[in-house]
């Protein structure tokens, strides 16, 4: 799959703060979907409809720290 830049080249940060360990698997595999592994790693990635939703499942163990 080619990497694609976003046309309007809006990002997000996103934090881990909080630990998967004792989630159901699908939230586990959302925050290494997200990039994010180990407590407070953050990830700028690029703010889509997809990432928002990732973002939205798992909301109680990150937190957006800014939006661009």
């Amino acid at each position: 799959m080619a990497k694609t830049e976003s046309k309007s080249g809006k990002t997000v940060t996103v934090e881990q703060i909080k630990s998967p360990i004792r989630r159901p698997q699908d939230q586990r595999a959302t925050l290494i979907g997200l990039g994010l592994n180990k407590m407070h790693r953050r990830r700028t990635l690029e703010d889509t409809p997809q990432v928002r939703g990732m973002i939205n499942k798992v909301s109680h163990l990150v937190r957006v720290v800014e939006e661009g």
